[in-house]
C-alpha cells in the first residue's frame, strides 16, 4: 500500500504544524488553503520534506483537498489519507490503514476512529447517512474492536483508494464546506466499493477549526444547505414530500441552533442555508 496524506492549513499555525508532526514517515502534501497568518513559511522551515501548496485563495475543505489529492496521486499514491489540521494522527495509523485495504479489497474509503482532543471520548466510530428521510444517523461514540462497513466516513481522517477516486471522482467542490465527506460516501458506494471502519486507525480531533470554532454560525449555514442539496442528488423526492424533508433537515438544524451560545444568529444561519438550497445557490457562501 503506498499512502500519502493531504492536511490543509486553515490559518492553522499550530495546529496545522502538530498534525504534520504526527504523520512521519508518510509523505505529505500541505495545501496551504489562503491562510494569512503566515504559516507557510513556518510550515516551511520546519518540514522541508512536506510538499507544499499555496492556493493563494479559500477554496474550501473540498476545493483545497482535492488539490492535494491530485498532487498525491500523481506522486504515485494508492490510497490517500485526508486529515485535518486540527486533528492529530495516533501512532500506528498508517500500518492500520494497510492492513485494513490488505483485509478489505473492496473498500473506496476507509474511515479513521476520531477522539476528542484528549483521547478519552469517541467522537466517531462510524455512522449512516439515510439521505431519503434527511436524517444523519447518530454516530457511533463506543469502541470498535473489528474492521465493519459503515453508511459514511468523516472527513476529519479518512483515506481514499486511487480506483475509488477514478471511478467515482473526487469531492464536491460546490459544497464547499461540510456534508461533502457524507456526499462523498454515498457516491463512492454507489460506485461499487465498501466504505469500512478502521478501529485502529485513531487519531485526535479538536473540530470547528475551518468553521471559525464554537461561536461560529458557519456550519450551521453549510450544514443545512448541503444536507439539503445532497438529500435531493441522491434520494430524489415528488414535489410534496420533497418539501416535508427540507422541514425534517431546517427543524433538526433549528434544534442545534437553539443550543448555540448566539441563538438568533444560529437560527438565521440555518434559515440561510434553507433558502440557498431552495434556490440551488452552492458553493462558497456570498455573505461569508
Amino acid at each position: 500500500m503506498k499512502l500519502a496524506a493531504v492536511v490543509l492549513n486553515w490559518n492553522g499555525g499550530e495546529d496545522t504544524l502538530a498534525a504534520l508532526a504526527s504523520l512521519e514517515g508518510i509523505p505529505v502534501v500541505c495545501v496551504d488553503n489562503g491562510s494569512t497568518d503566515g504559516s507557510p513559511a513556518a510550515i516551511a522551515a520546519r518540514f522541508p520534506s512536506v510538499d507544499l501548496i499555496r492556493t493563494g485563495v479559500n477554496l474550501g475543505f473540498a476545493g483545497g483537498n482535492n488539490v492535494g489529492i491530485r498532487r498525491a496521486l500523481a506522486g504515485g499514491a494508492e490510497w490517500v489519507l485526508i486529515l485535518n489540521n486540527d486533528a492529530v494522527a495516533e501512532p500506528g495509523l498508517g500500518a492500520a490503514l494497510e492492513a485494513a485495504a490488505a483485509a478489505r479489497p473492496d473498500a473506496g474509503l476507509l474511515a479513521c476512529s476520531i477522539l476528542d482532543s484528549d483521547g478519552l471520548a469517541i467522537q466517531y466510530a462510524g455512522a449512516t447517512f439515510q439521505p431519503r428521510l434527511g436524517y444523519s444517523g447518530r454516530l457511533a461514540t463506543g469502541a470498535q474492536r473489528e474492521l465493519r462497513d459503515v453508511g459514511r466516513a468523516d472527513g476529519a481522517a479518512l483515506a481514499v483508494s486511487r480506483a475509488a477516486v477514478e471511478r467515482a471522482g473526487l469531492l464536491d467542490e460546490t459544497l464547499f464546506l461540510y456534508v461533502e465527506d457524507v456526499e462523498w460516501s454515498l457516491r463512492i458506494r454507489e460506485a461499487g466499493f465498501a466504505v469500512v471502519l478502521v478501529p485502529d486507525a485513531r487519531v485526535r480531533h479538536r473540530g470547528s477549526a475551518a468553521s471559525g470554532g464554537a461561536a461560529s454560525t458557519t456550519n450551521l449555514y453549510y450544514d443545512t444547505r448541503n444536507t439539503i442539496a445532497v438529500c435531493e442528488r441522491h434520494a430524489p423526492l415528488p414535489r410534496g414530500l420533497r418539501g416535508l424533508r427540507r422541514v425534517v433537515v431546517v427543524s433538526a438544524h433549528l434544534v442545534q441552533a437553539a443550543r448555540h451560545p448566539r441563538r438568533v444568529a444560529a437560527a438565521l444561519a440555518v434559515v440561510d442555508g434553507w433558502r440557498d438550497a431552495r434556490a440551488g445557490r452552492l458553493g462558497q457562501r456570498s455573505s461569508a
